[in-house]
This record gives structure tokens, sequence and C-alpha cells, in this order.
């Protein structure tokens, strides 16, 4: 076989199998369509902050169980086999046996082998800071689930505003498209015109400069929204290789949607602050719990065992030859705290300068939305009337490139003039597209910081 039949060979091998990996990577991926709000759920499921975030709730849930585990009874057991390989000696007065006083006798006690089973329970019955610590419970994991819901929160509004972005930038590529049209069809005019002696080679070059750039504007723009959908599936936590589709599409009539005529909100529709309400519960569990530690704690406690002595290893021998003697008792025990070196009282004392702070963070929220809200309501008011300013512009862009268009093409009209008239148009097509951005963005702040998005 020759070197160059080898080499089709293998080249064609090469291409199969580049072939089968493109299927195979192809048929791995998954296509989705997502409405925005599907966006913000798939996120929920699989954003790697949320995902935490929940797996502390279930942190908070075992936490509790160790909590509720104190006021449980305490139960164990114990077996133990002892071979005592030297018995143990005794030293006994001498004089007990009639010896001189000062002088002892060695004697040995016990058995070889010495054998005990028990089994013991101890109750709290009254513990100050296991009762606060069982009432904390549910604020606990109030507190965890809301720090969820604020990481979610946050999650949430960034979608919105890159889902919104993409979505306007199917208008943004719609508006090229339709430029890159006009414009090569003013190009193939010019070029008939020019055949016929009724244009110069400039103005046909000028066309096509306007339209090269256009086109790389085009090609700009696509690799920013391929970006952009990049950034979107790393933030719902989407493998990259997957395929994403918006179905929503966004218009100027849809972002002003009157939401600027309900100006009321509350405090309290803030996740954030929510979340800081329920830390502040939590502090005042922590200053009642180590008050209560300067009360007794009071527990009961009991114990049942067996034990057996034998100079054979006959444990698991019965009958009265083998006996095995039993003790057992229940008992109560009172633990009475006295002094602690002020240990109890410095705890105490964080814990109310912790509130303070709990305290100070509140107020400051509450500055920090009065803030917000009416920054972003200021905002979005502004954002709205640029787009529509914005809009009308292109709208009029849009009359005076077709009234040059229509001059041009009677031959009353000059190349410079639709030349001119196409740029305007361009310049407004794009302040009308960075407007529309602003507004929505304006408006996921603005209903963010209301609470209401």
């Amino acid at each position: 076989m020759s070197n160059r039949r080898m080499k089709s060979i293998m080249m064609l091998c090469g291409w199969l199998l580049a072939m089968f990996a493109v299927q195979a990577q192809s048929d791995s991926s998954t296509r989705h369509e997502f409405t925005v709000q599907q966006a913000v759920e798939y996120a929920r499921k699989h954003n790697v902050q949320v995902k935490n975030a929940l797996l502390n709730l279930q942190i908070q849930k075992q936490t509790n169980r160790d909590i509720t585990s104190a006021a449980l009874p305490q139960v164990s057991a114990n077996i133990g086999v002892t071979d005592y390989l030297k018995i143990p000696t005794s030293l006994i007065p001498g004089e007990v046996f009639g010896q001189p006083a000062g002088t002892y006798i060695p004697v040995q006690f016990g058995t070889k082998y010495n054998a005990n089973g028990g089994i013991t329970l101890n109750q709290l019955l009254f513990d100050g800071q296991v009762f606060i610590g069982l009432q904390a419970r549910a604020t606990s994991l109030d507190f965890q689930q809301k720090n969820a819901e604020v990481t979610e929160e946050m999650i949430k509004a960034n979608i919105h505003k890159i889902y919104y972005q993409l979505a306007v930038s199917k208008t943004q590529i719609e508006l090229l498209d339709a430029n890159i049209a006009r414009l090569t069809k003013l190009q193939s005019d010019a070029g008939e015109l020019y055949k016929n002696g009724f244009a110069e080679k400039l103005d046909i070059d000028k066309v096509s400069v306007q339209l090269a750039n256009l086109q790389t504007e085009k090609t700009k723009a696509l690799n920013s929204i391929s970006v952009g959908y990049i950034g979107l599936k790393t933030l719902m936590g989407m493998p990259v290789k997957d395929t994403l589709v918006l179905t929503d599409r966004i218009t100027d009539d849809q972002v002003k949607s009157g939401i600027l005529a309900d100006t009321g909100y509350a405090y309290n529709n803030r996740k954030e602050y929510q979340y800081l309400s329920l830390g502040r519960k939590l502090n005042e569990f922590n200053i009642r719990r180590y008050k209560l530690a300067y009360l007794p704690t009071l527990s009961f406690n009991a114990s049942y065992s067996k034990n057996a002595q034998r100079n054979d290893f006959s444990f698991f021998k019965g009958g009265s030859k083998y006996p095995w003697f039993t003790t057992s008792y229940i008992g109560l025990s009172l633990s009475i705290p006295i002094f602690d070196g002020f240990a109890k009282d410095a705890r105490i004392r964080k814990a109310k300068l912790e509130m303070q702070q709990t305290d100070n963070q509140l107020d400051n929220l509450r500055l920090t939305i009065d803030s917000e809200v009416e920054t972003a309501k200021i905002n979005f008011s502004s954002a709205l009337a640029t787009m529509d300013f914005q809009k009308r512009n292109m709208q009029l862009a849009e009359n005076v490139y077709s009234q040059t268009k229509k001059k041009f093409e009677a031959g009353t009209g000059s190349n410079t003039e639709i030349n001119a008239a196409q740029t305007d148009l361009v310049t407004a097509q794009t302040n009308y597209i960075n407007a529309l951005y602003n507004a929505i963005i304006a408006r996921v702040d603005y209903l963010k910081a209301t609470g209401k998005l």
C-alpha cells in the first residue's frame, strides 16, 4: 500500500473520529427555553451560592438536634473483664495478728478474673441555658432560611439584569440587520448609478466603508451577546455546553408598566432587613441564656450493674456456684454556681454589646433602604424619560433617512446627504438601545430597593 493511500485513509479516520466527537458533544448538551422566571427557578436549584445557603439550613437543623439531645435521656452501657496476671497485694498491720507493732503482713485479696456490666441513665431536669437553646431552635432555622433568601434575592436581581439585557440585544441585532440591508441596497443602487455615469466611485466607497463598519459592529455585538450568555449560564449554575434560549422579549412599554405609581414600601419587604431582625432576636436569646446560667442545674441519674469474681474464666456458666452480684441506685444531682470569676457577667455584657451592634446595623439599613429607594426612583424616572426621548429621536432619524433616500433615488439628493442620514440613524438607534438597557437596569434596581422584585 502506497504512502499516499495510507495518509488518505488516516485522514479519513481522523475526520470520522472528529465527527463522532462533535456528535457526542452535541448529544450530551441540553436545550433550555426559559422565561426570566424559569431562569430564576433554575438558579435556585443549581447556583452554588444558593445551594450552600440551603445546606447551611440543613446544618442548622442538625445543630438543633444536637441542642435537643441535651434535654433527652442519656443512656450508656459498659462491659468489662479483668484478668489479674498478678493479684494486687495489700499490707495489714502485724499487731492485728499478734505481731510486733510496726510490722506488716502482705496478703492478697480478690480473684484472678473479674467481670462487670451495667447500664447508666442521666436525665437533665433543669438547665436554664438548655431551656433557652430549645426556645431558640425555630428562630435559628428562620435565620438560616432568611440567609438563603437574601442570597437568592441577590442572584435573582443579577439574572433579571443579564436576561433582559440579552433580550434587548435581539432588538439591537434586528436594527443592525435592517441597517445592513439598507446599506447593501444603497451600495447596489450607487453601483448602478456609477455604471450609468450619475455617481462617482467615491460614493460607492463611502457606502462600502459604512457597510463594513456596521458588519463589524454586528460581529462585536454578537460576541458580546455570546459572552453574556456564558455569564448568565454561570450565574444560573448551568453547564456552558448547554443551549439556552430566552423566550421573553422586552419593549419600552413593558419597562414602563406603571410601577412608579405605587410609591409605598416597607422596610420589612427587604430580605436583608428580615434577616437582620432575626439576628437581633437571636441576640436576645443569648442574653437570656447567659442570665439563666446563674440558676442551679438539676439532673436525675440511675444505674444498674452486675459483677462477678472468679478464679477461673467461667462467667458464662450459671447456677448458684457461679453467682453475679447486683448493684443499683437512683439519685438527684443539684449543681449550684457560686463564683466563676465573673465569666457569666462578661458573657452577658458581650451579648448586650452585640445586640447594640445589631440595632446600629438595623438603623443604618433603614437609612440605606430610604436612600436606595429614592435614588432608584429618580434614576428610573430619568431612564424612562431618556428612553422615550431616544425612541422619538430614532423614529425621527428613520423618517429623515427615508425622505433623503427618496430624494436620492429621484436624483434630487446627494450621496453626502444620504450618508449623513444613515450615520444619524445608526447613532439614534444606538442611543435608543443604550437607553433601553439603562431603563431595564433602573427598573430592576427600583424593584429590588422596594423589595418587590
